[in-house]
């Protein structure tokens, strides 16, 4: 499939998107990691698309690519955070309640 002389791809379009929007959503109840996750597999799919018909946005996918990951290792990073947190304000809670 040969795409149209300087179409871009709608997917890297998507991609790009939905990775500038995705930090946001978790704001607003769309679901920042939804939105994550499509970006992720957009992404991906618009650059395999790319390479077959020669179509134009292999930046636009390749920066929803970055922006989502990089937004997933960070909320990877902010869950192990505050579960650090909760594990620690119930030990001091039960040292506290145990005497120690």
């Amino acid at each position: 499939m040969v795409a149209a002389q300087g179409q871009t791809n709608t997917l890297a379009v998507v991609s790009l998107v939905t990775a500038i929007i995705a930090p946001f959503a978790h704001f607003t109840g769309i679901g920042g990691l939804t939105l994550t996750i499509v970006s992720i597999v957009t992404g991906h799919m618009a650059r395999r698309q790319i390479r077959q018909t020669g179509e134009r946005g292999d930046g636009f996918a390749l920066a929803g690519l970055i922006i989502s990951y990089v937004h997933l290792a960070l909320s990877v990073l902010v869950v192990i955070f505050f579960f650090g947190i909760i594990v620690a304000a119930l030990a001091a809670i039960l040292a506290a309640v145990s005497g120690h």
